[in-house]
């Protein structure tokens, strides 16, 4: 791929789903998609089931050129994710011999059964290093299966992203001082004539704050996201601009 690739991401864990933590990678995630410029199409947060993981990952797959999952990859009987993309990919589990060398390697030479569960992949799988893990990033066709540990899974998200090509979006915002019905016309306008740049309003219902609406102009091209925001100045009600910020 030479233009930035589409994604998707599945995040495991009933810790998750009932609150027991609050998710950290999700959100990482689609900043760093963002700042790459790598569209992230849909996300899911799925339990710690074999077939509920797999039915998330097809259609991840489907829609998306790669997919992220993040969590259930470790050697506990709840982690169950390289099962369930194994299921999603239609290829049996397999143990990795070059992921075992690393676990005796990083073990002295005498790990557990449990730990060797580390070494066993949807068949197929490749492995990206890792810099400042002593631990690679499982990969198998288009999908990067990440731990659910936040500190690991940053590491490895920075390994999977120097893989993909991708392209810095320009972002800029409007702060504006009217609400949505008010400055609605102006929006339409650039809308209608910049339909290839992400125009974004988002109103909120605080007090103390000096606005009610951001708005918000994204694209690869800063030319056009300028030239958007710069028809949005000559179009908004006058004075509601409060102020112009860049990213």
């Amino acid at each position: 791929m030479t233009s930035p690739p589409t994604a998707a991401a599945v995040i495991v864990g009933n810790e998750v789903l009932t609150a027991k933590i609050r998710d950290e990678n999700g959100p990482l995630l689609v900043r760093r998609l963002r700042d790459r410029g790598i569209p992230l199409r849909w996300m899911a947060t799925v339990p710690d089931e074999v077939l509920a993981i797999a039915h998330a990952v097809r259609h991840a797959r489907a829609i998306a050129d790669v997919v992220f999952t993040s969590g259930g990859i470790g050697p506990t009987h709840d982690d169950v994710t390289v099962e369930g993309v194994a299921v999603a990919l239609g290829v049996p589990v397999v143990r990795m011999p070059e992921i075992e060398e690393v676990l005796r390697g990083h073990h002295d030479g005498a790990i557990s059964n449990a730990v060797l569960r580390l070494a066993n992949a949807p068949r197929g799988s490749t492995l990206l290093e890792v810099d400042g893990s002593w631990f690679p990033a499982l990969a198998n066709d288009r999908t990067y299966m990440l731990p659910g540990v936040p500190e690991l899974f940053k590491l490895q998200l920075e390994a999977v992203l120097k893989q993909l090509p991708g392209v810095p979006v320009v972002l800029e915002c409007l702060y504006v001082s009217l609400g949505e019905p008010e400055i609605a016309e102006a929006l339409d306008l650039a809308a209608a004539a910049f339909p290839d740049v992400a125009l974004g309003s988002y109103p909120h219902f605080k007090r103390g704050l000096d606005y009610r609406v951001k708005l918000t102009a994204e694209h690869v091209d800063g030319a056009r996201v300028r030239a958007l925001v710069e028809q949005l100045e000559r179009t908004l009600p006058q004075g509601c601009i409060v102020r112009r910020e860049r990213g």
